[in-house]
């Protein structure tokens, strides 16, 4: 029986026992080594031939990654690992460190439940490291930690077996107080990683070794042997001795729950529906034989199928031409074909059940984040799948070629669905297409180079920054009439309270969210983040972190008219009166309405405009603003380079935050305006010799100051081809 059948036999069988499954995402920094310890772990499980692991880099099977040298994209990898003389099934989700990829980051956290973080010996714990923790506990994801090129700090640093473990003890320390922040409470104390019960193990990716205590304790390979091999070159011997899959496998076997474990405590964090229902149950359960509850979490292209959907099912199990139901689309397919992963390579199976990871063709028109379940079953679906960050950057493209534009637009609607944390949006009025991403970086990559492959040359605009237009103080009571003058709706637009929009930023309260029924907790969390009871109990509609309030008592055929006002709301929050940019941090209050009796005088061509006006009048009355969004960095530099960049930064309307001296190393965190960066990343290098790098921590945004606000409104205006004039309010304020 030839090695690939007993291999697939293997993960067969293990499919079947959920105990038996570990679902597992590597998440670390920028260039920390997750794709090398994924080649790595892959070949001691017998997928890779050994002597290619870390050249391979099997996961990289776009040509920009191997041109970068970065994951962009993040891959699934199963294998199957012997502990203790019992088969386990591993399914690794390889993820990318760099901040522009971080939603791929947030979509593999979903389909897994534990993670293993990469730290680099060297350099500690960086930006990109703590988004990642906080992306992982707040999706109840459990870490472990791999500390990882520990061959530098014996032949670079030359450091003693005691400053080794001096090293080690800071970093963990690190690590477990960002666990300490961001851990769901119930977690706190739990889920702390430490070297005595191996829940950490240190080791080089590169040189395929790792040791951890259990390890050592079971081998007797002891520290001192490790640095000698290592300072004797002799490191193939090491890793022979002290083979890095074994001691990462066993770790995540041992420390990581299996869906059966994890599904208890995530379902009800991350599912919407109610957990006593039967369907709820039989996902605390992982039931194989319960109904169909999966969640799609990344769509890749096939040049032959098209797309193929990875999901993580929670219960039921999905095969071969199976009907299932996509909740959110609303919409029956019927499956062509299932797979497990195998590298990138998709191996076909019978049928995958509850607690794995499955590849699935035949449902095209999927997205990351749809919920999948039997057809004629269907169930609430999981909660919205969401990134830390928001885009900012933003480039209009258009085909060179005008009969390109069918072909365009098709590939912008695949690449919007393949990466969610880019937006596509086509401004009907301007005709423009445009295309929103977290950087430049993100837009390069993931929009340029993608189109160019698609064999579609485009024209894209310089880097354009979405800012944001919101008020600073309560406007007053507004009264938008209806063309026919036979509406009238009368509106106040106040500033969001602080306390819920930061609730909505961290995802504690969702950012967009139809309210339909009395949902206590939602009010009690409103309440709780500092909105009035009385308004936190009217709240109809969240969108992009605004928020709709009815007001009104006893309003006749005002139920009819509602869904056109939260219609016409929704566009007013996408388009504000200053430029047409999107609104933030508002809260708009129905107060008072008078609606005739004859729905053909009171249809969306009557209602719509009376509220749109209103809204954009209030907001004008009130003394609308812009704010700019700002990136907060982490620059890393040579102390020599510290005058020439923090006078580069101050140059870009940049304010300096904190420095800190590490070594040869300057560390500054600074903040600076999205509309100033461009062009930053290449005279950081020049200044720098190429040395210096940035990170992104955080996004912000803040009010643009007030000597740039004409200039910028007006060229915003034209670039939109609107009247260049800013708007002034039109109406007096009602009393």
């Amino acid at each position: 029986m030839s090695m690939k059948k007993e291999m697939i036999e293997r993960i067969k069988e293990c499919m079947q026992h959920p105990e038996r499954i570990r679902n597992v995402a590597t998440s670390s920094h920028v260039h920390h080594g997750k794709t090398t310890l994924t080649d790595n772990l892959m070949a001691g499980a017998g997928m890779l031939a050994e002597e290619m692991a870390g050249k391979v880099m099997y996961t990289w099977f776009d040509p920009e990654e191997r041109k970068r040298q970065l994951t962009v994209y993040g891959a699934n990898v199963s294998m199957v690992h012997e502990y203790e003389g019992q088969d386990y099934l591993i399914n690794l989700l390889d993820t990318p460190g760099h901040v522009d990829f971080g939603g791929d980051v947030t979509k593999a956290m979903r389909a897994a439940d534990g993670t293993i973080v990469l730290v680099d010996a060297v350099e500690g714990i960086m930006p990109q490291t703590e988004t990642v923790f906080r992306q992982a506990l707040r999706e109840y994801v459990k870490p472990v930690l791999f500390i990882n090129k520990t061959d530098r700090l014996i032949k670079e640093l030359k450091l003693t077996p005691e400053q080794m473990m001096e090293r080690f003890e800071r970093i963990i320390k690190d690590v477990n107080a960002l666990i300490e922040k961001y851990c769901p409470p119930e977690f706190k104390g739990k889920w702390y990683v430490s070297v005595k019960d191996g829940s950490v193990a240190i080791g080089s990716a590169l040189k395929r070794w790792a040791i951890s205590i259990p390890f050592l304790q079971k081998t007797g390979v002891t520290l001192k042997e490790v640095i000698q091999l290592t300072l004797e070159g002799r490191e193939d011997e090491l890793a022979k001795k002290a083979p890095l899959h074994r001691v990462v496998l066993d770790m995540i076997v041992r420390h990581l729950p299996s869906p059966l474990e994890a599904q208890k405590y995530r379902v009800p964090k991350i599912w919407k529906g109610d957990i006593e229902s039967e369907i709820g149950r039989q996902m605390l359960a992982c039931d194989a034989n319960g109904k169909l509850a999966a969640i799609v979490t990344k769509m890749v292209p096939d040049e032959h199928v098209g797309f193929v959907a990875t999901a993580r099912i929670f219960s039921g199990k999905i095969f071969k031409g199976k009907e299932i139901y996509l909740v959110n689309l609303r919409k029956r397919e019927k499956v062509q074909q299932v797979a497990v992963y195998k590298g990138i390579n998709r191996i076909p199976v019978d049928e995958v059940t509850a607690g794995n990871v499955v590849a699935i063709v035949g449902i095209p028109e999927a997205f990351t984040g749809e919920t999948l379940c039997d057809a004629d079953y269907p169930i609430e679906p999981f909660a919205e799948i969401k990134h830390i960050f928001e885009p900012v950057v933003t480039k209009s493209i258009e085909p060179k070629n005008p009969m390109d534009l069918p072909k365009l637009v098709e590939a912008l609607r695949k690449i919007g669905k393949e990466d969610p944390t880019l937006v596509v949006k086509i401004n009907q009025e301007t005709g423009e297409y445009l295309v929103s991403g977290l950087g430049e970086l993100h837009l390069e990559i993931k929009v340029e180079h993608k189109l160019k492959d698609m064999g579609i040359d485009v024209e894209l605009s310089p880097p354009i920054v979405v800012y944001r237009e919101t008020i600073l103080k309560p406007s007053p009571v507004v009264e938008g009439k209806s063309p026919n003058k036979h509406n009238k709706l009368y509106f106040i637009v106040e500033p969001l309270e602080d306390g819920v929009y930061e609730a909505m930023r961290s995802g504690e309260i969702p950012s967009t969210m139809e309210v339909k029924k009395k949902n206590l907790e939602l009010f009690q969390k409103l309440e709780k983040a500092g909105m009035k009871g009385e308004e936190a109990r009217n709240v109809l509609l969240i969108y992009n972190k605004n928020v709709f309030i009815d007001q009104t008592k006893g309003v006749q055929f005002l139920v009819e008219a509602i869904e056109m006002i939260k219609d016409a709301f929704k566009e007013v929050m996408d388009d504000g009166p200053l430029a047409r940019e999107p609104c933030m941090k508002l809260k708009v209050k129905l107060v008072d309405a008078e609606l005739h009796e004859d729905p053909v005088h009171r249809g969306p061509g009557q209602i719509m405009p009376a509220v749109r006006y209103a809204i954009r009048q209030a907001m004008l009355l009130a003394g609308a603003v812009l704010y700019e969004p700002k990136q907060i960095l982490r620059v890393d530099i040579p102390n020599e380079s510290m005058g020439v960049v923090s006078r580069e930064i101050e140059n870009r309307r940049g304010s300096i935050l904190e420095m800190k001296e590490e070594g040869e190393t300057m560390i500054i965190i600074a903040k600076i305006p999205v509309s100033e960066l461009f062009g930053f990343d290449a005279k950081l290098k020049s200044l720098t010799s190429g040395r210096g790098f940035y990170s992104l921590v955080d996004i912000v945004f803040e009010r643009l100051p007030d000597e740039l606000k004409e200039y910028t409104i007006k060229s915003i205006r034209k670039r939109k081809g609107l009247p260049e004039e800013i708007p002034k309010p039109e109406t007096q304020a009602l009393a």
